[in-house]
């Protein structure tokens, strides 16, 4: 019967001693958001989880009771020497090593199947480790949520497309990365320089010359200035010239050429310019430094590239040279 009573208080504490470590140590908001998306176990074990501080109390106050009670109990059945050492051995060992060991590698799955006596236990405590509970609450606030900078979130994701368990392939890796990448990074790193961009006066007639340059070219929207390159006062549409007439100058065009262009600066954030551009439905921006002064084209293609990171390629394209405005 000694042996039973032993047995059974060494298995207590390491049930208190595993689920302290373990339930712990899963996170709560990212319990929430496993249950929303369909994890029974999460939803088992969230509206327990998400009371850290009555959790916490109640599984140290079972766990410090239980261990109390083994060396007491030990004590009356063995000398004094002998029973601290065997309480010792049984506590360290059996109590908190192994349970908290196998445990906290299998918390999730371990906490839903030990849920009931996690609640039955809290029932049992609840009028001293309620008080206690609410104090820390009052004193330290509701926990905080895990946040990662982007290099963290980038590394996590790349750690998941590694596992052997993840569903993440090396193409939404790669898209994810860019997404993270693309908020913090500037127009001019991805921009068309003007020394690189193909453009026309506005005087320019629609002859066969120009429309031999156009189809090498394969742009679809082009700048057009008046007098220098750098002034630039308005858009060429391509796809529209086949309703012009023919031997006319592009400013005297109705539909191709269009005067009302989105302008952004070099210095200006991706994902502000990529916002503008769906608002305004514009492909295709001016860019401007400080000074007002035309240094460059982006375009909607260039955006989405850097989320991608890849090149988009189409039956236009010169591959050799794919620095160019579309």
């Amino acid at each position: 019967m000694e042996y039973l009573i032993s047995l059974v208080l060494v298995i207590l504490s390491g049930l208190f001693s595993g689920l302290t470590l373990g339930l712990l140590s899963l996170d709560a908001h990212s319990l929430r958001r496993r249950a929303k998306h369909g994890d029974q176990n999460a939803k088992i074990i969230y509206p327990i989880r998400k009371k850290g501080n009555l959790l916490l109390t109640t599984l140290l106050l079972g766990n410090v009771a239980v261990n109390t009670t083994l060396s007491i109990y030990l004590g009356s059945i063995a000398p004094g020497v002998v029973a601290g050492l065997i309480a010792t051995s049984l506590i360290v060992l059996f109590g908190e090593i192994i349970p908290q060991a196998v445990i906290s590698r299998h918390a999730l799955w371990f906490g839903a199947k030990t849920i009931l006596f996690t609640r039955l236990v809290i029932i049992i405590f609840l009028p001293i480790s309620y008080p206690i509970a609410k104090m820390l609450d009052y004193i330290l606030g509701s926990e905080l949520p895990t946040t990662y900078s982007h290099k963290e979130l980038m590394d996590i994701i790349s750690e998941h497309e590694d596992s052997e368990l993840s569903l993440i392939d090396a193409d939404e890796e790669r898209i994810m990365h860019g997404a993270l990448q693309f908020s913090r990074t500037r127009v001019r790193e991805v921009m068309t320089e003007a020394e690189n961009v193909v453009s026309f006066d506005e005087n320019q007639r629609l002859n066969d010359d120009f429309f031999n340059l156009i189809n090498d070219h394969g742009f679809s929207r082009l700048p057009i200035y008046s007098g220098i390159p750098d002034n630039i006062i308005g858009l060429l549409y391509v796809k529209d010239l086949i309703v012009e007439d023919e031997d006319i100058s592009i400013k005297e065009t109705e539909e191709a050429f269009e005067r009302k262009y989105l302008t952004v600066q070099a210095q200006d954030m991706l994902d502000s310019v990529l916002g503008r551009m769906l608002k305004s439905r514009h492909h295709i921006a001016i860019v401007r430094n400080k000074n007002k002064k035309f240094v460059g084209i982006i375009t909607l293609e260039d955006i989405i590239e850097e989320i991608i990171q890849q090149e988009i390629v189409d039956e236009d394209d010169d591959i050799e040279n794919m620095a160019v405005n579309s």
